[in-house]
């Protein structure tokens, strides 16, 4: 539906929600759970807004440190006709639903610059689930996608946190990178597969971007804090 464009005006509906127990509530420490997965996901819907077909697209990048090294993988997915909300539900599980095919439990954290899928998850959604599905101010948006998305993310110990979009993240603008080719070229990958990230990054670095930026680290750093057991801010991903 269209009118499920405004992420702000999703956010807006839910104020009233704000009191109730979610992720961002929980207490400082949670247990951990198998490897520490760490993704960067985007969405993109062309048009979006407007009137008449709105193709789009979402992609990201799969981080989790084996035995040998940090493994990398790219994912992406495509729609002929969304809209931002449901396409970054939408990536976030089938990330969840790739990541399950490792056959074990994982400690994941999913970084998005949509507030609608991170405060959805994190302070919404138990209030809904509470009330059998139903928001405060009448029916719930996308119920099938959020329901989908709380069903695959429960096979992990999931947490969501919050990235500004557009701001410089290399990871994060690589993911939105991912997320408009897939609108664009309407285009879903089998799964997870092999990653452009770091050619992408040696491009950029090329360019004079992202000078001091190691990415190996900023992994390092957030899974050193999820197996230290903390549970992360909303910015944690910043």
């Amino acid at each position: 539906m269209k009118g499920e464009n405004s992420e702000k005006g999703e956010n807006k509906g839910e104020k009233g929600e704000k009191g109730e127990k979610g992720q961002g509530q929980a207490t400082a420490r949670h247990r951990v759970e198998g490897p520490v997965a760490v993704v960067h996901l985007d969405e993109s819907c062309l048009g979006n807004g407007r009137e008449g077909t709105t193709p789009g697209g979402a992609g990201g990048l799969i981080e989790v440190r084996t035995a040998r090294s940090l493994e990398r993988r790219d994912f992406y997915i495509h729609a002929p006709d969304t809209t931002n909300n449901r396409m970054a539900l939408c990536g976030a599980i089938a990330v969840l639903q790739i990541l399950s095919g490792r056959g074990r439990r994982l400690s994941v954290l999913l970084i998005s610059d949509s507030e609608y899928l991170v405060r959805g998850m994190r302070d919404w959604v138990p209030g809904w689930a509470a009330r059998g599905w139903k928001r405060k101010g009448g029916e719930v948006e996308n119920l099938q996608l959020w329901q989908a998305l709380v069903a695959s993310a429960d096979r992990h110990e999931t947490q969501f946190t919050w990235v500004r979009g557009h701001a410089g993240h290399p990871k994060n603008e690589y993911a939105n990178h991912l997320a408009m080719s897939a609108a664009r070229d309407q285009v879903t990958s089998p799964g997870a597969v092999a990653s452009g990230f770091e050619a992408w990054l040696e491009s950029r670095w090329a360019a004079g971007q992202y000078p001091h930026y190691d990415p190996n680290a900023a992994f390092d750093e957030l899974a050193r804090r999820i197996l230290g057991g903390e549970r992360l801010p909303l910015d944690a991903g910043a």
